[in-house]
């Protein structure tokens, strides 16, 4: 009975186990738990089947490259504008509008795409895309920042980072079944169609999410005062001007050598490493499962050893795996399981940007730091893919990745050494 009762207690006691961060949330904190993760899914899904059929425009509409690139990067140009204005509205009507608004938006906008008869229709869909695809992450990342405790916060927000392996995944296994049944034209299209599926989503965020406390008090507290909405150029004030440079440089590192290495990928392994359709999704499958490790155990590093030493490490082991896969004179097999340590490392240096990002602001302007500077990152880094299929049209695809891949990572180290150390602290 003594021993029952110990365990039970031992049991009970605030990280006493892996999983008791989540157990201790309430259920409002759960029920937003889940629709930020499974609104991360739905953007990994939409975002990244476009990587699945670049070769199939190239080789259907006659593109190149260079303007294949720049189908991916438009989308994340445009979310770097359409992120930083949800943040703002975020801050100003609340997380839980603005995150069903930016569901329903780039999710009507994916199923269009494929109804785009040639390339100025895709751009042009993929910018509008974009807007929507930029708010959902930060403002998501936001609202579970807001809720779960300061000790726990790195692991609930980045095991919902890991929902994006979860939707590439999903993109990757509905590329090799549509792919298999119908022909090029028409399954390229069919895997935007589905992306219609998620955006129901929305109805159970309506029914069951509600606005973070801190948020609402806040908003109280103003109305009380008679203040004035915080302006949106606030983070730019010069209390906040060194962070938000400094984080926008970090962002864009980490997002830099992400996107030019995702984008890219399959095109590299089918088109240089010769694999067959379903042996490059086996291929990045294997990457996917690394990038969930990934996420997963930066979630629960970046509360054990602070978020500064998970990106330095996360940004160093990334530049070695990126050099290992593409320069390396591997065979098959060895390149399989290569691709895990890869996805571990490409992702893991994400796990503790979200938490990170929501300690560095006030309540104030929270959602608008946190939006821009993500998406501030998102834009610039979007010029990585684009950079990579021109640089590709004169060099391997792979010493075009390597190159960009050093730049961003280095990037990232070098603000990691800069920023301060937020683990652990309370928000105001």
């Amino acid at each position: 009975m003594i021993t029952e009762t110990k365990a039970a207690a031992d049991e009970s006691r605030p990280g006493s186990s892996l999983t008791s961060w989540y157990r201790d949330m309430p259920p409002s904190g759960k029920r937003a738990f889940h629709a930020s993760f499974g609104g991360w899914v739905i953007d990994a899904f939409d975002f990244m089947v476009f990587s699945f059929v670049i070769t199939s425009l190239v080789t259907l509409w006659g593109i190149d490259r260079g303007q294949a690139g720049l189908l991916g990067t438009v989308t994340l140009l445009f979310s770097s504008l359409g992120g930083w204005i949800a943040g703002i509205l975020a801050d100003r009507y609340g997380r839980v509008k603005v995150l069903q608004g930016t569901i329903i938006w780039f999710s009507v906008c994916t199923v269009a795409i494929g109804f785009s008869q040639n390339f100025e229709q895709v751009f042009v869909l993929r910018a509008l895309q974009g807007l929507g695809f930029g708010g959902e992450w930060a403002v998501g990342a936001v609202l579970i920042g807001e809720i779960v405790s300061s000790k726990d916060r790195g692991k609930a927000v980045g095991v919902v980072q890991s929902g994006w392996a979860v939707g590439w995944g999903a993109a990757a296994i509905a590329y090799s079944v549509l792919f298999s049944v119908f022909s090029e034209d028409i399954a390229w299209r069919a895997l935007f169609w589905i992306g219609v599926i998620p955006a129901f989503l929305v109805l159970y965020i309506r029914k069951h999410v509600s606005e973070p406390e801190i948020f609402l008090e806040q908003k109280a507290k103003q109305k009380a005062s008679a203040a004035k909405a915080s302006s949106a150029l606030s983070i730019f004030s010069p209390g906040q001007l060194r962070t938000t440079v400094f984080a926008a440089i970090l962002c864009t590192g980490m997002q830099g050598g992400y996107y030019a290495i995702s984008t890219w990928l399959p095109t590299y392994l089918k088109v240089e490493r010769h694999l067959s359709v379903l042996n490059t999704s086996g291929y990045l499958l294997v990457i996917i499962a690394g990038s969930f490790a990934g996420y997963v155990g930066g979630a629960y590093l970046s509360d054990y050893w602070g978020r500064r030493k998970n990106f330095m490490v996360f940004s160093a082991l990334s530049v070695v795996c990126i050099y290992l896969y593409l320069h390396l004179p591997l065979n098959n097999t060895q390149m399989l399981f290569l691709g895990f340590p890869l996805g571990f490392s490409a992702c893991g240096v994400f796990s503790g940007i979200g938490a990170y990002l929501t300690e560095l602001y006030p309540a104030a302007n929270r959602a608008n730091g946190q939006s821009f500077t993500y998406n501030f990152g998102r834009g610039i880094g979007a010029l990585f893919p684009v950079l990579v299929g021109w640089i590709s049209e004169t060099s391997s695809l792979a010493t075009a990745i390597l190159i960009f891949g050093i730049a961003a990572y280095g990037a990232v180290f070098v603000m990691s050494l800069i920023l301060p150390e937020t683990s652990g602290r309370e928000l105001a």
